[in-house]
This record gives C-alpha cells, sequence and structure tokens, in this order.
C-alpha cells in the first residue's frame, strides 16, 4: 500500500530549551506533545496512536501513553536511534492510510546535558551481541565516523576544507535562529583550525550536544481539511538498516542509498526536484555520505558539491538545514531525526526565518541516520509536498 497523498502533517513543535535542569524526560515529552496538538488546533483527546523510540522512560510508549493520558489504539516504539522519528512518520502515514487510526502523535525528548542520557527502556541497556567483538578495538562515536571520512578522503581525495564547507553554511543558518547554540558565523579555517578530536574530524566538525525534543502530529486528510494550517502532504518514505555484513565492512555508502530510492520511487520524483532538504548532521562526514546516496550528487563528488557555499540557502545549489541543524543548533536527546522533519515542514508552510526561507519551496526532503555510521545504522527517507 502507498502512502502518497494518504496523510498529511498537521502540527509540529520544537522545545526551545537547551538545558533542562530541573525538568523530568517524560514532562519534555509531554511538553512538545502539547506544543505539536496547539499547532495542529487539536488536543489530547483527538490523538488515537502515539510513537516514540527509545528515549521515552519507562516503559516507552505504555508509559508516556498513561502519562499523558492518551486513549490510543495504535502504537509503535521503532527504535533506530535518531532517525527512529523520520520511520515514524513513515509508519504513522502507513497506519492513517491502512484505517488504523486518524491522528497520530511522534514525540521525542533527552537531557543528556543534564544528567539524563540513557535512554530508559531496557533493552536498551541490555549488552548487545557485538560488544564482545568490537569493544577490544575502542569503538566510539568520534572514531567511527572519523573512520568513514578517512576512507572518503583515500578513495575520492575529499578535504579537510570540503568538509568545513558544511560546518560554515550551518553557521550562516544559525545567525538567524535565536534558540541556536552555536549563533556566531565561521569559516573555513576556524573548522580547520579548531583542535582535532579524532582524525581527519575537527571539534567544529562535530554537532552540538543539547536537552530539548520536539513533536509531530499526522493526520488523516479528512482530518487536515478541518484544521486552519497550511497543508504538507507525506508523498513517500522509505527505511533501511545496514550493517557490518558479518565482518564485509564496506564504508563507502549508507544505508541511506536505500531509504532515499525508495521514497522517491513512491513520491514519484527525483532528488533534482527538491526545493529543500534536512539532512541528518551529527558530523559533518555524515552530511556529505548522505548527499551522495540520496542522489544529489555523484558518489565521490559531495565534497565538491558542498564546497564554496553549495548548501547555504540563497546561494547554493541545494539550501540545507537552515534552523542550523545539529551541527549548531541543536540535538536532543543525541537524536536529530526531529528536527529535521520540523525545519522542513516550517520551509513547507513559509514559516523559516525570512533569511533562510527557499522561495517557493513546494517540495522539502527530510532524512535520518540512526546509530553509526561506520558499523550499523537505521535511516529514514521522508519526503513531503506542500498543498
Amino acid at each position: 500500500m502507498s502512502i502518497k497523498g494518504k496523510a498529511f502533517i498537521a502540527g509540529i513543535y520544537e522545545h526551545p530549551t537547551r538545558k533542562a535542569e530541573g525538568i523530568p524526560i517524560a514532562q519534555l515529552h509531554a511538553e512538545v506533545a502539547k506544543g505539536a496538538l496547539q499547532d495542529a488546533g487539536l488536543g489530547l483527546r483527538d490523538v488515537d496512536a502515539y510513537y516514540c523510540a527509545g528515549d521515552a522512560p519507562g516503559l516507552g510508549g505504555l508509559s508516556m501513553a498513561d502519562y499523558m493520558g492518551l486513549d490510543v489504539r495504535h502504537s509503535d516504539t521503532t527504535e533506530t536511534g535518531g532517525s527512529s522519528y523520520i520511520l515514524h512518520v513513515n509508519h504513522a502515514a502507513a497506519a492513517i492510510a491502512a484505517g488504523k487510526c486518524k491522528v497520530a502523535l511522534i514525540t521525542l525528548a533527552g537531557k543528556p546535558r543534564t544528567g539524563g542520557a540513557p535512554p530508559g527502556r531496557p533493552p536498551m541497556a541490555v549488552q548487545p551481541p557485538d560488544l564482545p567483538f568490537e569493544s577490544p578495538f575502542k569503538p566510539t562515536v568520534l572514531n567511527i565516523y572519523a573512520m568513514v571520512a578517512r576512507r572518503h578522503m583515500h578513495d575520492h581525495g575529499t578535504t579537510a576544507e570540503q568538509l568545513a564547507w558544511i560546518k560554515v553554511a550551518a553557521s550562516h543558518h544559525a545567525q538567524h535562529n535565536p534558540h541556536a547554540m552555536l549563533r556566531d558565523v565561521v569559516t573555513v579555517e576556524d573548522v580547520v583550525n579548531s583542535p582535532v578530536v579524532a582524525d581527519p574530524l575537527h571539534r567544529l566538525d562535530c554537532c552540538v550536544v543539547s536537552d530539548g525534543g520536539g513533536a509531530v502530529v499526522v493526520v488523516a486528510p479528512e482530518i487536515a481539511a478541518q484544521l486552519k494550517r497550511p497543508k504538507v502532504r507525506v508523498m513517500g518514505a522509505g527505511e533501511a538498516i545496514k550493517h557490518m555484513g558479518g565482518g564485509q565492512v564496506d564504508l563507502s555508502y549508507s544505508a541511506g542509498q536505500w531509504s532515499a530510492a525508495a521514497a522517491f520511487a513512491e513520491a514519484g520524483v527525483k532528488p533534482a526536484d527538491i526545493k529543500y532538504a534536512s539532512l541528518y548532521d551529527s558530523f559533518t562526514i555524515t552530511v556529505l555520505m548522505q548527499l551522495e546516496d540520496i542522489g544529489f550528487c555523484a558518489r565521490g563528488q559531495g565534497g565538491r558539491f558542498v564546497a564554496d557555499g553549495g548548501l547555504i540557502s540563497g546561494v547554493g545549489k541545494l539550501p540545507f538545514n537552515t534552523d542550523g541543524g545539529g551541527l549548531c543548533n541543536n540535538h536532543p536527546g543525541n537524536r536529530g531525526g526531529m528536527t529535521k522533519i520540523l525545519e522542513a515542514v516550517r520551509q513547507l508552510r513559509g514559516e523559516a526565518h525570512a533569511a533562510v526561507q527557499v522561495k517557493n519551496c513546494d517540495l522539502a526532503l527530510a532524512h535520518g541516520t540512526g546509530g553509526y555510521l561506520g558499523t550499523r545504522h537505521g535511516s529514514g527517507t521522508l519526503i513531503m509536498e506542500r498543498m
């Protein structure tokens, strides 16, 4: 069953906090839920489906439905790291198309800055089966992503300066976001002269760490027709998981090449049709890999694509992450998929900051990569249209 045109994103909300001292994670979930439902013109009693990932406390969806007083008949707790929320929109749209629900609420919340980092679900605290085989090599988030960047440099001649342009573009956008953690515009020299954290990645190649959260409300067409909000229609979505292949590791591509192909096929459009892209930006290399895997440029050409302001709104060929993204704005709960959806919806509604609003933005893409790009990860791609 296709989801094309079967569901709408009616409400969004991004929590303004970046340091949630004294606020429990459950309360953050409830606050973003309230904000997104108010944005849609709906209330908690209208919700009949709830979606969350491993950042929800206690028993996940069960605990949060109880906490918020939701009377739901459909739920989904798919967990693929930071890309979970893009998969949730896909699943919510499919559920609506199948008649299982009409108003689906999706929430994210986290507190890595103020002591709430460990996700609450018990399964994530259990030792994973790969640990005994990989832990002797001391993998960390930093050195795993650095390994991918070094591979791209070896294969294609990509430079640190080209990666730095991604951070430069994000900083140009973040200067207009009053909530962004890093609002100062930086140069290529600022990035490559910042301390090396894992060769070849520098400190400014990395995303920020923030508290906060966000929420999305997905509704059936008949509900969207009743609401006094701009209509953002879900056109297509795809998801995929890539792993270590029993030791046959290939660092040259991500699961995004499969999730994006499925999303474009369902939406009936191609990468050249996209006016704006929200791309997961845990590191600059994450963005560059996604540009190639989604099809915005040929493999190996990502460095040239982003150089000289290729991603800056009003300047470059593909405006990206106009809220400043994870590199400058926020990265609530160390999960960026939710905020990627939110800024794409703002662009389609014409509600992005005037300095970065893309003219005639009628087709946008949100893409997430959760887990670890160099090992096992889940990718989600979502294509949305303004009606």
